[in-house]
Protein backbone atom coordinates (compact mmCIF):
# COMPACT_ATOMS: atom_id res chain seq x y z
CA UNK A 1 0.00 0.00 0.00
CA UNK A 2 1.07 3.64 -0.34
CA UNK A 3 3.88 4.57 2.07
CA UNK A 4 4.30 7.67 4.23
CA UNK A 5 7.81 9.16 4.05
CA UNK A 6 9.08 11.35 6.87
CA UNK A 7 12.88 10.94 6.94
CA UNK A 8 15.39 12.56 4.60
CA UNK A 9 16.97 9.17 3.84
CA UNK A 10 13.66 7.61 2.82
CA UNK A 11 12.79 10.63 0.67
CA UNK A 12 16.13 10.50 -1.16
CA UNK A 13 15.73 6.78 -1.81
CA UNK A 14 12.23 7.31 -3.21
CA UNK A 15 13.37 10.18 -5.47
CA UNK A 16 16.16 8.01 -6.88
CA UNK A 17 13.59 5.34 -7.68
CA UNK A 18 11.47 7.94 -9.50
CA UNK A 19 14.48 9.08 -11.53
CA UNK A 20 14.98 5.64 -13.08
CA UNK A 21 11.26 4.89 -13.46
CA UNK A 22 10.61 3.67 -16.96
CA UNK A 23 14.32 3.20 -17.73
CA UNK A 24 14.19 -0.20 -19.34
CA UNK A 25 16.51 -1.96 -21.74
CA UNK A 26 14.88 -1.19 -25.09
CA UNK A 27 17.59 -2.78 -27.21
CA UNK A 28 15.52 -5.74 -28.44
CA UNK A 29 12.46 -3.58 -29.05
CA UNK A 30 14.53 -0.91 -30.81
CA UNK A 31 16.01 -3.45 -33.22
CA UNK A 32 12.54 -4.79 -34.02
CA UNK A 33 11.17 -1.27 -34.57
CA UNK A 34 14.10 -0.35 -36.82
CA UNK A 35 13.58 -3.49 -38.92
CA UNK A 36 9.91 -2.62 -39.42
CA UNK A 37 10.70 1.00 -40.28
CA UNK A 38 13.42 0.01 -42.76
CA UNK A 39 11.20 -2.50 -44.53
CA UNK A 40 8.26 -0.12 -44.87
CA UNK A 41 10.59 2.60 -46.10
CA UNK A 42 11.97 0.37 -48.86
CA UNK A 43 9.02 -1.90 -49.69
CA UNK A 44 6.19 0.58 -48.92
CA UNK A 45 2.66 -0.89 -49.16
CA UNK A 46 3.89 -4.46 -49.51
CA UNK A 47 5.58 -4.39 -46.09
CA UNK A 48 2.90 -2.17 -44.55
CA UNK A 49 0.06 -4.57 -45.27
CA UNK A 50 2.13 -7.63 -44.47
CA UNK A 51 2.70 -6.30 -40.95
CA UNK A 52 -0.92 -5.19 -40.69
CA UNK A 53 -2.11 -8.69 -41.59
CA UNK A 54 0.32 -10.22 -39.11
CA UNK A 55 -0.66 -8.15 -36.07
CA UNK A 56 -3.99 -6.46 -36.71
CA UNK A 57 -6.36 -7.57 -39.46
CA UNK A 58 -5.47 -9.81 -42.42
CA UNK A 59 -8.34 -8.44 -44.48
CA UNK A 60 -7.04 -4.87 -44.69
CA UNK A 61 -5.49 -3.86 -48.01
CA UNK A 62 -4.98 -0.77 -50.13
CA UNK A 63 -8.59 -0.87 -51.32
CA UNK A 64 -10.22 -0.71 -47.90
CA UNK A 65 -7.64 0.80 -45.56
CA UNK A 66 -9.01 4.33 -45.83
CA UNK A 67 -12.06 5.41 -43.83
CA UNK A 68 -14.40 7.80 -45.59
CA UNK A 69 -15.74 11.01 -44.07
CA UNK A 70 -19.20 9.49 -44.46
CA UNK A 71 -18.15 6.57 -42.24
CA UNK A 72 -16.79 8.99 -39.64
CA UNK A 73 -20.08 10.87 -39.69
CA UNK A 74 -22.04 7.62 -39.41
CA UNK A 75 -19.99 6.65 -36.34
CA UNK A 76 -20.82 9.98 -34.73
CA UNK A 77 -24.53 9.56 -35.52
CA UNK A 78 -24.62 6.19 -33.73
CA UNK A 79 -23.30 7.57 -30.44
CA UNK A 80 -25.71 8.06 -27.59
CA UNK A 81 -26.74 11.73 -27.28
CA UNK A 82 -24.95 12.25 -23.96
CA UNK A 83 -21.62 11.15 -25.45
CA UNK A 84 -22.19 13.22 -28.59
CA UNK A 85 -22.73 16.24 -26.37
CA UNK A 86 -19.66 15.47 -24.24
CA UNK A 87 -17.33 15.10 -27.25
CA UNK A 88 -18.73 18.21 -28.94
CA UNK A 89 -18.44 20.28 -25.76
CA UNK A 90 -14.89 19.06 -25.14
CA UNK A 91 -13.88 19.89 -28.72
CA UNK A 92 -15.32 23.40 -28.45
CA UNK A 93 -13.49 24.09 -25.19
CA UNK A 94 -10.20 22.72 -26.55
CA UNK A 95 -10.52 24.89 -29.66
CA UNK A 96 -11.35 27.99 -27.62
CA UNK A 97 -8.29 27.54 -25.42
CA UNK A 98 -5.91 26.89 -28.30
CA UNK A 99 -7.19 29.83 -30.34
CA UNK A 100 -5.53 32.03 -27.72
CA UNK A 101 -2.15 30.46 -28.50
CA UNK A 102 -2.08 31.57 -32.13
CA UNK A 103 0.83 33.71 -33.26
CA UNK A 104 0.86 36.17 -36.13
CA UNK A 105 3.47 37.20 -38.65
CA UNK A 106 5.09 40.52 -37.71
CA UNK A 107 7.21 43.09 -39.53
CA UNK A 108 9.30 45.93 -38.06
CA UNK A 109 10.16 48.69 -40.55
CA UNK A 110 12.76 51.33 -39.64
CA UNK A 111 13.24 54.75 -41.23
CA UNK A 112 16.62 53.81 -42.78
CA UNK A 113 14.98 51.06 -44.83
CA UNK A 114 15.88 48.14 -42.56
CA UNK A 115 13.05 45.60 -42.35
CA UNK A 116 13.06 42.73 -39.87
CA UNK A 117 10.28 40.33 -39.03
CA UNK A 118 9.02 36.83 -38.55
CA UNK A 119 6.69 34.87 -40.78
CA UNK A 120 4.49 32.25 -39.12
CA UNK A 121 3.18 29.46 -41.34
CA UNK A 122 1.43 26.18 -40.48
CA UNK A 123 2.87 22.79 -41.32
CA UNK A 124 1.30 21.37 -44.48
CA UNK A 125 0.69 17.76 -43.43
CA UNK A 126 0.54 16.22 -39.96
CA UNK A 127 0.12 12.59 -38.94
CA UNK A 128 -1.77 11.69 -35.77
CA UNK A 129 -1.34 8.26 -34.19
CA UNK A 130 -4.23 7.00 -32.05
CA UNK A 131 -3.90 3.73 -30.09
CA UNK A 132 -6.41 1.03 -30.95
CA UNK A 133 -7.13 -2.48 -29.78
CA UNK A 134 -9.68 -2.89 -27.01
CA UNK A 135 -9.21 0.66 -25.72
CA UNK A 136 -10.82 3.77 -27.20
CA UNK A 137 -9.28 7.20 -26.75
CA UNK A 138 -11.46 9.87 -28.36
CA UNK A 139 -9.91 12.46 -26.03
CA UNK A 140 -6.50 11.72 -27.56
CA UNK A 141 -7.94 12.44 -31.01
CA UNK A 142 -9.29 15.83 -29.91
CA UNK A 143 -6.15 16.89 -28.06
CA UNK A 144 -3.80 16.06 -30.95
CA UNK A 145 -5.95 17.17 -33.87
CA UNK A 146 -7.59 20.41 -32.74
CA UNK A 147 -4.37 22.38 -32.09
CA UNK A 148 -3.22 21.42 -35.59
CA UNK A 149 -6.52 22.64 -37.05
CA UNK A 150 -6.25 25.90 -35.12
CA UNK A 151 -2.70 26.36 -36.40
CA UNK A 152 -4.00 26.07 -39.96
CA UNK A 153 -2.70 22.63 -40.95
CA UNK A 154 -4.60 21.72 -44.13
CA UNK A 155 -4.08 17.95 -44.18
CA UNK A 156 -4.35 15.90 -40.98
CA UNK A 157 -3.82 12.18 -41.48
CA UNK A 158 -4.93 9.90 -38.65
CA UNK A 159 -3.76 6.30 -38.31
CA UNK A 160 -5.13 3.81 -35.82
CA UNK A 161 -5.03 0.00 -35.75
CA UNK A 162 -8.21 -1.92 -36.49
CA UNK A 163 -9.53 -4.89 -34.57
CA UNK A 164 -9.16 -8.43 -35.94
CA UNK A 165 -12.41 -7.99 -37.85
CA UNK A 166 -11.19 -4.77 -39.46
CA UNK A 167 -13.32 -2.37 -37.41
CA UNK A 168 -12.45 0.86 -35.61
CA UNK A 169 -14.17 2.03 -32.44
CA UNK A 170 -17.02 4.38 -33.16
CA UNK A 171 -15.92 6.77 -30.40
CA UNK A 172 -12.56 7.35 -32.07
CA UNK A 173 -14.11 7.84 -35.51
CA UNK A 174 -16.71 10.20 -34.06
CA UNK A 175 -13.99 12.28 -32.42
CA UNK A 176 -12.08 12.36 -35.72
CA UNK A 177 -15.21 13.66 -37.44
CA UNK A 178 -15.80 16.37 -34.83
CA UNK A 179 -12.14 17.43 -34.76
CA UNK A 180 -11.93 17.72 -38.54
CA UNK A 181 -9.49 14.95 -39.45
CA UNK A 182 -8.85 14.98 -43.20
CA UNK A 183 -8.43 11.24 -43.62
CA UNK A 184 -8.23 8.11 -41.47
CA UNK A 185 -6.31 4.90 -42.24
CA UNK A 186 -6.79 1.58 -40.47
CA UNK A 187 -3.15 0.85 -39.73
CA UNK A 188 -1.15 0.91 -36.52
CA UNK A 189 2.12 -0.03 -34.88
CA UNK A 190 5.64 0.88 -35.95
CA UNK A 191 4.63 0.22 -39.55
CA UNK A 192 2.11 3.08 -39.42
CA UNK A 193 4.78 5.47 -38.12
CA UNK A 194 7.13 4.44 -40.94
CA UNK A 195 4.39 4.89 -43.52
CA UNK A 196 3.69 8.43 -42.30
CA UNK A 197 7.38 9.29 -42.17
CA UNK A 198 8.35 8.08 -45.64
CA UNK A 199 5.06 7.65 -47.50
CA UNK A 200 3.81 4.59 -49.36
CA UNK A 201 1.63 4.08 -52.42
CA UNK A 202 -1.39 4.46 -50.13
CA UNK A 203 -0.30 6.54 -47.13
CA UNK A 204 0.90 10.13 -47.63
CA UNK A 205 4.21 11.35 -46.22
CA UNK A 206 3.71 13.96 -43.50
CA UNK A 207 5.86 16.66 -41.92
CA UNK A 208 5.26 15.77 -38.28
CA UNK A 209 3.88 12.82 -36.29
CA UNK A 210 2.12 13.22 -32.95
CA UNK A 211 0.16 10.96 -30.64
CA UNK A 212 0.80 8.22 -28.05
CA UNK A 213 1.45 4.54 -28.66
CA UNK A 214 3.08 1.39 -27.30
CA UNK A 215 6.82 0.86 -27.04
CA UNK A 216 7.15 -0.12 -30.72
CA UNK A 217 5.33 3.04 -31.80
CA UNK A 218 7.45 5.15 -29.46
CA UNK A 219 10.73 3.66 -30.68
CA UNK A 220 9.62 3.95 -34.32
CA UNK A 221 8.97 7.66 -33.74
CA UNK A 222 12.48 7.99 -32.37
CA UNK A 223 13.81 6.11 -35.40
CA UNK A 224 12.17 8.43 -37.96
CA UNK A 225 12.93 11.67 -36.11
CA UNK A 226 14.95 13.87 -38.44
CA UNK A 227 13.13 12.64 -41.53
CA UNK A 228 10.01 14.09 -39.95
CA UNK A 229 9.41 15.95 -36.72
CA UNK A 230 7.73 14.25 -33.75
CA UNK A 231 6.02 15.52 -30.61
CA UNK A 232 8.06 13.79 -27.89
CA UNK A 233 9.11 10.47 -26.41
CA UNK A 234 6.53 10.13 -23.66
CA UNK A 235 7.12 8.29 -20.40
CA UNK A 236 4.73 6.78 -17.82
CA UNK A 237 1.96 8.99 -16.43
CA UNK A 238 2.31 10.83 -13.13
CA UNK A 239 0.57 13.13 -10.69
CA UNK A 240 1.91 15.15 -7.79
CA UNK A 241 -0.38 16.78 -5.23
CA UNK A 242 0.76 19.53 -2.88
CA UNK A 243 -1.73 19.74 -0.01
CA UNK A 244 -2.16 21.43 3.34
CA UNK A 245 -4.54 20.74 6.22
CA UNK A 246 -7.46 22.22 4.25
CA UNK A 247 -7.42 19.36 1.72
CA UNK A 248 -10.17 16.74 1.67
CA UNK A 249 -8.46 13.33 2.20
CA UNK A 250 -11.13 11.54 0.17
CA UNK A 251 -10.58 13.88 -2.78
CA UNK A 252 -6.81 13.55 -2.55
CA UNK A 253 -6.89 9.75 -2.35
CA UNK A 254 -9.17 9.51 -5.38
CA UNK A 255 -6.91 11.86 -7.35
CA UNK A 256 -3.82 9.81 -6.51
CA UNK A 257 -5.53 6.64 -7.71
CA UNK A 258 -6.65 8.36 -10.94
CA UNK A 259 -3.03 8.24 -12.11
CA UNK A 260 -1.85 5.12 -10.30
CA UNK A 261 -4.36 3.03 -12.28
CA UNK A 262 -2.75 3.89 -15.65
CA UNK A 263 -0.04 1.22 -15.51
CA UNK A 264 2.52 -0.40 -13.23
CA UNK A 265 5.01 2.42 -13.82
CA UNK A 266 2.58 5.24 -13.06
CA UNK A 267 3.53 7.57 -10.22
CA UNK A 268 1.26 9.32 -7.72
CA UNK A 269 2.86 11.45 -5.01
CA UNK A 270 1.34 13.55 -2.25
CA UNK A 271 3.51 16.20 -0.61
CA UNK A 272 1.89 17.65 2.47
CA UNK A 273 2.68 19.75 5.50
CA UNK A 274 0.06 17.88 7.55
CA UNK A 275 0.83 14.49 9.08
CA UNK A 276 -2.83 14.14 10.04
CA UNK A 277 -3.84 14.56 6.40
CA UNK A 278 -1.16 12.07 5.32
CA UNK A 279 -2.54 9.38 7.60
CA UNK A 280 -6.13 10.01 6.52
CA UNK A 281 -5.19 9.86 2.84
CA UNK A 282 -3.29 6.61 3.38
CA UNK A 283 -6.44 5.07 4.89
CA UNK A 284 -8.64 6.40 2.08
CA UNK A 285 -6.32 4.99 -0.59
CA UNK A 286 -6.53 1.58 1.10
CA UNK A 287 -10.33 1.83 1.26
CA UNK A 288 -10.71 2.79 -2.39
CA UNK A 289 -8.23 0.13 -3.48
CA UNK A 290 -10.55 -2.59 -2.25
CA UNK A 291 -13.30 -1.53 -4.67
CA UNK A 292 -11.13 -0.70 -7.71
CA UNK A 293 -11.21 -3.11 -10.68
CA UNK A 294 -7.57 -2.59 -11.77
CA UNK A 295 -6.00 -3.93 -8.57
CA UNK A 296 -3.10 -5.73 -10.23
CA UNK A 297 -1.90 -2.47 -11.79
CA UNK A 298 -2.65 -0.44 -8.68
CA UNK A 299 -0.78 -2.75 -6.35
CA UNK A 300 2.39 -2.46 -8.45
CA UNK A 301 2.32 1.31 -8.92
CA UNK A 302 1.35 2.02 -5.31
CA UNK A 303 4.13 -0.17 -3.96
CA UNK A 304 6.90 1.18 -6.19
CA UNK A 305 6.26 4.70 -7.43
CA UNK A 306 3.65 6.22 -5.13
CA UNK A 307 4.22 7.86 -1.77
CA UNK A 308 3.06 10.45 0.72
CA UNK A 309 5.90 12.79 1.66
CA UNK A 310 5.66 15.00 4.73
CA UNK A 311 7.44 18.34 4.44
CA UNK A 312 7.98 20.90 7.23
CA UNK A 313 6.75 23.92 5.24
CA UNK A 314 4.90 24.89 2.08
CA UNK A 315 8.14 26.42 0.80
CA UNK A 316 10.01 23.10 1.05
CA UNK A 317 6.99 21.28 -0.40
CA UNK A 318 7.14 23.51 -3.50
CA UNK A 319 10.91 23.07 -3.78
CA UNK A 320 10.43 19.30 -3.88
CA UNK A 321 7.61 19.64 -6.41
CA UNK A 322 9.85 21.73 -8.66
CA UNK A 323 12.63 19.15 -8.38
CA UNK A 324 10.26 16.35 -9.46
CA UNK A 325 8.77 18.53 -12.27
CA UNK A 326 5.58 16.47 -12.62
CA UNK A 327 3.32 15.96 -15.59
CA UNK A 328 0.23 16.87 -13.50
CA UNK A 329 0.46 19.06 -10.40
CA UNK A 330 -2.52 19.67 -8.12
CA UNK A 331 -2.41 22.44 -5.51
CA UNK A 332 -4.95 21.31 -2.89
CA UNK A 333 -4.27 24.18 -0.53
CA UNK A 334 -6.06 27.10 1.13
CA UNK A 335 -4.48 29.74 -1.15
CA UNK A 336 -3.62 27.96 -4.42
CA UNK A 337 -2.90 31.12 -6.42
CA UNK A 338 -0.40 32.24 -3.79
CA UNK A 339 1.33 28.86 -3.85
CA UNK A 340 1.29 28.96 -7.67
CA UNK A 341 3.88 31.76 -7.60
CA UNK A 342 6.40 29.27 -6.16
CA UNK A 343 5.88 26.66 -8.89
CA UNK A 344 8.38 26.63 -11.75
CA UNK A 345 8.21 23.13 -13.24
CA UNK A 346 4.98 21.32 -14.14
CA UNK A 347 3.19 20.21 -17.28
CA UNK A 348 -0.26 21.29 -16.09
CA UNK A 349 -1.20 22.93 -12.79
CA UNK A 350 -4.61 22.30 -11.23
CA UNK A 351 -5.63 24.88 -8.61
CA UNK A 352 -7.95 24.29 -5.69
CA UNK A 353 -9.99 21.47 -4.22
CA UNK A 354 -12.44 21.21 -7.12
CA UNK A 355 -9.99 20.97 -10.03
CA UNK A 356 -9.09 17.27 -10.22
CA UNK A 357 -6.76 16.06 -12.96
CA UNK A 358 -9.51 14.34 -15.06
CA UNK A 359 -11.02 17.80 -15.69
CA UNK A 360 -7.91 18.49 -17.73
CA UNK A 361 -7.97 15.10 -19.41
CA UNK A 362 -11.38 15.58 -20.93
CA UNK A 363 -13.09 18.92 -20.67
CA UNK A 364 -11.21 22.00 -19.43
CA UNK A 365 -9.58 22.94 -22.74
CA UNK A 366 -5.79 23.00 -22.13
CA UNK A 367 -3.98 20.14 -23.79
CA UNK A 368 -3.55 16.88 -21.90
CA UNK A 369 -0.48 15.87 -23.93
CA UNK A 370 2.11 16.86 -21.33
CA UNK A 371 5.82 16.43 -20.57
CA UNK A 372 6.60 13.44 -18.33
CA UNK A 373 9.54 12.04 -16.33
CA UNK A 374 10.78 15.44 -15.16
CA UNK A 375 10.92 16.92 -18.65
CA UNK A 376 8.55 19.69 -17.57
CA UNK A 377 11.81 21.42 -16.61
CA UNK A 378 12.29 22.21 -20.30
CA UNK A 379 9.27 20.93 -22.30
CA UNK A 380 5.77 22.36 -22.64
CA UNK A 381 2.32 20.86 -23.31
CA UNK A 382 1.34 20.12 -26.91
CA UNK A 383 -0.12 23.23 -28.48
CA UNK A 384 -0.53 25.36 -31.58
CA UNK A 385 3.22 26.13 -31.62
CA UNK A 386 3.88 22.46 -32.35
CA UNK A 387 2.15 22.76 -35.70
CA UNK A 388 3.71 25.93 -37.05
CA UNK A 389 7.12 26.95 -38.29
CA UNK A 390 8.70 30.37 -38.21
CA UNK A 391 10.82 32.04 -40.86
CA UNK A 392 12.92 35.11 -40.13
CA UNK A 393 12.50 38.03 -42.55
CA UNK A 394 15.42 40.37 -43.32
CA UNK A 395 15.64 43.27 -45.79
CA UNK A 396 18.38 45.94 -45.84
CA UNK A 397 18.73 48.90 -48.14
CA UNK A 398 22.17 50.30 -48.93
CA UNK A 399 21.60 53.01 -46.35
CA UNK A 400 20.75 50.42 -43.70
CA UNK A 401 23.74 48.15 -44.45
CA UNK A 402 26.52 50.74 -44.54
CA UNK A 403 26.54 51.73 -40.83
CA UNK A 404 26.94 48.12 -39.63
CA UNK A 405 28.92 46.72 -42.57
CA UNK A 406 32.40 47.15 -41.06
CA UNK A 407 31.27 45.41 -37.86
CA UNK A 408 29.98 42.45 -39.86
CA UNK A 409 33.29 42.18 -41.74
CA UNK A 410 35.29 42.30 -38.51
CA UNK A 411 33.06 39.69 -36.88
CA UNK A 412 33.37 37.33 -39.87
CA UNK A 413 37.15 37.71 -39.98
CA UNK A 414 37.39 36.86 -36.26
CA UNK A 415 35.78 33.51 -37.10
CA UNK A 416 38.13 33.10 -40.10
CA UNK A 417 35.20 33.01 -42.46
CA UNK A 418 36.74 35.29 -45.05
CA UNK A 419 34.18 34.70 -47.79
CA UNK A 420 31.52 35.84 -45.33
CA UNK A 421 33.52 39.03 -44.83
CA UNK A 422 34.00 39.40 -48.59
CA UNK A 423 30.26 39.17 -49.20
CA UNK A 424 29.75 42.37 -47.19
CA UNK A 425 33.04 44.06 -48.07
CA UNK A 426 32.32 44.13 -51.82
CA UNK A 427 29.17 46.07 -51.05
CA UNK A 428 31.08 48.53 -48.87
CA UNK A 429 33.70 48.92 -51.62
CA UNK A 430 30.99 49.65 -54.17
CA UNK A 431 29.81 52.53 -51.99
CA UNK A 432 33.36 53.97 -51.88
CA UNK A 433 33.56 53.98 -55.69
Amino acid sequence: MIQIIETIEAKEAFLKKLEVRGNMDTGEYALAAKKIVDRVRSEKDAALFEYTAMWDCPEIHAGNVKVSVEDMKAAYDTLEPELQEAITLSAARIESFHQKQKQNTWIDVKENGEILGQRVTPLEKVGVYVPGGKAAYPSSVLMNVIPAKVAGVERIVMVTPASKDGQLTKEVLAAAYIAGVTEVYKIGGAQAIAALAFGTETIPKVDKIVGPGNIYVTLAKREVFGYVNIDSIAGPSEILIVADESANPTFVAADLLSQAEHDQLASAVLITTSKALAEKVQKEVARFYEIMPRQEILSASLANYCAIVIEPSMESACELANAIAPEHLELAVTAPFEVLTRIKNAGAIFLGHYTPEPVGDYMAGPNHVLPTNGTARFFSPLGVDDFIKKSSILSFTKEALMPIGKSIVRFAESERLFAHALSVQVRLDEEVK
